[in-house]
C-alpha cells in the first residue's frame, strides 16, 4: 500500500541553531509523519536534521540538498556537507548561496521547489533569498521567530513566534495547497 509523502522544508541561519524553535518544530514534523528537507549544512539545517532523526518510530526521512562543484571532472561537495542528520543526500553541482541565493546556479531553487510547505527561521542573505524564491514560485512559507529577525524578508510573508501557528500553517498548506498558492 502506498502512502502519500509530504515534505516540509526548514531553513535558516547556517551559523546559529535557534534550538528553542528548531527542536520542537523538527520533532513535530517527524511525529506528524512528514519528511524533512534542509540545505544539509550547519546551524538551523543541522539542528533540524539532528532533532528530526532522534524521533523514535518516525515514518519520514531527513533529506538534504548539498551544494557542490565539478573541478577537473571530479565532483566535490561543499566542505561540511551533508551534516550527519541527513539520511538522503541530494548532491548538486550548484555552488552558489548567500547573496547569490536566487541565482540559477544556487541549490536554493531545489530547496524551495521540492517541499510542500516551508518554514524559515532567522538567517542571513541565503535564508532571505530562499524566502524570496518562495514568493517568486508561489510556495507556502511561514517565518518562525521574532518579527525583527525578518526585516530583510518579503513583507507579504506571514511572521509568527508561535509553534502552534506554524503547525496550523503546515497542515493547511498540505490539505489546501491551492488556497495558499493563490496570489
Amino acid at each position: 500500500m502506498s502512502r502519500e509523502r509530504h515534505i516540509i522544508g526548514v531553513f535558516g541561519s547556517g551559523q546559529e541553531e535557534h534550538l528553542e524553535r528548531v527542536i520542537p518544530l523538527a520533532r513535530w514534523i517527524a511525529e506528524a509523519g512528514f519528511d524533512l528537507l534542509t540545505g544539509a549544512g550547519s546551524g538551523v539545517m543541522r539542528a533540524a536534521a539532528d532533532a528530526f532523526v532522534r524521533v523514535v518510530g518516525r515514518r519520514g526521512i531527513s533529506i538534504g540538498i548539498v551544494p557542490g562543484t565539478v573541478r577537473d571532472g571530479d565532483y566535490v561537495p561543499r566542505a561540511g556537507y551533508p551534516n550527519p542528520g541527513v539520511e538522503l543526500a541530494i548532491y548538486t553541482h550548484l555552488p552558489l548561496s548567500g547573496e547569490q541565493g536566487t541565482e540559477p546556479l544556487s541549490r536554493n531553487h531545489i530547496n524551495v521547489l521540492t517541499p510542500h510547505a516551508l518554514v524559515s527561521l532567522p538567517g542571513g542573505a541565503g535564508t532571505a533569498s530562499e524566502a524570496a524564491l518562495c514568493s517568486r514560485y508561489g510556495k507556502p512559507i511561514i517565518l518562525f521567530g521574532p518579527s525583527e529577525a525578518f526585516r530583510r524578508f518579503p513583507a507579504e510573508i506571514e511572521r509568527t513566534d508561535s509553534l502552534e501557528r506554524v503547525t496550523e500553517f503546515i497542515r493547511a498548506a498540505i490539505h489546501e495547497p491551492a488556497r495558499l498558492h493563490a496570489h
